[in-house]
């Protein structure tokens, strides 16, 4: 055993989900570079001034990874209980006036000093790490329901019913993973439709974003506007697109152009095939990440790494779905593409736990 041990402190972190995390981080930079210099222009008179905030966050980020790849991937799990609670405090905190910031009719955001994040993001590791922690404890399945819906709740208060889709997708991944009692699981998801439609229908808002979403065609000019210069944007690439920085539609005609919508100027510039080659490497990387969890050494650490490619693949899915008018807009932001600071932290921060789970594969073989 104690050769075992050393052998397996030797190991190497997964060098192919390191380099496509980098790579899309990369990718991510240009994108945001792109999509956002008019808007950055008409603003701050500055066309880079986005891509500054984004190379300082993933600055940030990338510290962040390097430091979870370096620390043992069984300290998250002594942690777990503390930092949901602090994350589920930060939930409640943000929905204080004078404590969360408004903006757009919504409370999302804390200020540090000139620091803004989402506690909304910390919650989404919050929750996979107590949940893992939770399975690995063989815990009663109704103590998985708790703080889901306490999770789930706080941030449709924001409210962010985007979010709150992406937590509850991964949740009820993890739950099912878990091998809970079916009709527990049956009845967790009826309730979760109808939290959903009950929130749809008690928001003028959110009943809009329906209409708009079954009857694109009505007003254009208004509700509908959004969508259609996304599919505008989509459609002009063709197949191969319009060229690298020849967006048109960035010109300030779609909306939040380099943050949830950037897919849409990605794939106006580069066409089908630049948009299907982005897709694939997020697929590659969402595959690396199951193929941790599968070979992860234990119980925690299976349900820990499946947690995080299921929260990066939902939220993946569900932007996507959104940029092709498969499903109503989301507001989500695309997992290290989009700008903006907290997700991509928090994905690179998830990412660098991955590859510390990563080296301990072998070991999961060995024992096998």
């Amino acid at each position: 055993m104690k050769r075992l041990r050393l052998r397996n402190q030797k190991q190497k972190i997964d060098k192919k989900l390191l380099f496509t995390a980098l790579l899309l981080v990369f990718v991510g930079l240009v994108a945001v570079a792109d999509a956002s210099a008019p808007q950055a222009l008409n603003i701050f008179n500055d066309k880079y001034r986005f891509l500054k905030d984004q190379l300082i966050w993933a600055a940030v980020g990338l510290i962040a990874l390097f430091a979870a790849a370096k620390i043992n991937y069984r300290f998250w799990e002594k942690i777990a209980l503390p930092f949901f609670l602090v994350t589920i405090l930060l939930l409640v905190a943000v929905l204080i006036p004078g404590v969360g910031m408004k903006a757009l009719g919504a409370r999302r955001w804390i200020s540090v000093g000139p620091i803004f994040f989402q506690p909304s993001e910390l919650a989404k590791f919050g929750l996979v790490l107590f949940l893992a922690k939770l399975v690995s404890k063989k815990k009663p399945s109704v103590l998985f329901f708790i703080p889901l819906v306490i999770t789930a709740g706080l941030i449709m208060l924001e409210p962010d019913l985007g979010t709150t889709v992406v937590i509850a997708s991964f949740g009820m991944i993890l739950l099912f993973a878990s091998r809970i009692n079916f009709f527990h699981f049956a009845a967790l998801g009826i309730l979760g439709v109808l939290a959903v439609f009950l929130s749809i229908i008690t928001s003028s808002y959110r009943k809009a974003r329906l209409a708009t979403f079954l009857q694109e065609t009505q007003d254009p000019l208004g509700r509908s506007y959004h969508i259609r210069q996304i599919l505008l944007a989509l459609g002009s690439g063709g197949f191969f697109g319009v060229g690298l920085g020849q967006s048109r539609q960035k010109y300030l005609f779609l909306p939040e152009a380099a943050n949830d919508s950037i897919f849409a100027v990605i794939a106006e510039e580069v066409g089908f095939i630049g948009a299907l080659v982005l897709l694939s490497i997020l697929t590659f990387f969402i595959i690396r990440a199951l193929r941790t969890a599968k070979h992860a050494p234990c119980v925690f650490s299976q349900f820990l790494a499946l947690g995080i490619a299921a929260w990066i693949g939902s939220q993946t899915i569900l932007n996507i779905a959104s940029m092709i008018a498969l499903i109503p807009l989301t507001g989500i932001p695309l997992p290290f593409i989009s700008y903006g600071g907290s997700s991509l932290i928090s994905v690179l921060f998830a990412t660098g736990i991955l590859l510390n789970i990563s080296k301990y594969m072998v070991h999961a073989r060995t024992k096998k």
